[in-house]
């Protein structure tokens, strides 16, 4: 498993146009195979930082899998007005330093 971490920064006039665009993004993330689950937070001390988590089944799932699949088009155009607002787009695997509830 492997944890794609986005980070934003989304000026307070476009927060419901980006969280309304994750939310229609969601049908093509429920619909892979590869992705496990997905969230989007937003920062309580900084309301303009938002951080959007994808749990992909492999790093292979999410780019040889997701990102070739018919739906990745539709996907990206839903959140590419917000591409330049990316602050960090990386993928992380977990260690073995988590509480009970981690990667589950």
């Amino acid at each position: 498993m492997i944890i794609e971490y986005i980070r934003y920064t989304i000026p307070a006039e476009q927060e419901q146009a980006f969280l309304s665009a994750y939310r229609d993004a969601a049908a093509e993330l429920r619909a892979s195979e590869n992705c496990l689950d997905y969230e989007v937070s937003r920062c309580v001390e900084e309301p303009t930082s938002f951080v959007v988590r994808i749990r992909w089944d492999s790093l292979e799932g999410h780019l040889q899998g997701f990102r070739k699949a018919a739906a990745f088009p539709s996907f990206f155009a839903k959140v590419r007005p917000f591409y330049e607002r990316i602050q960090e787009m990386r993928h992380y695997a977990l260690t073995d330093v988590a509480g009970p509830g981690a990667g589950g």
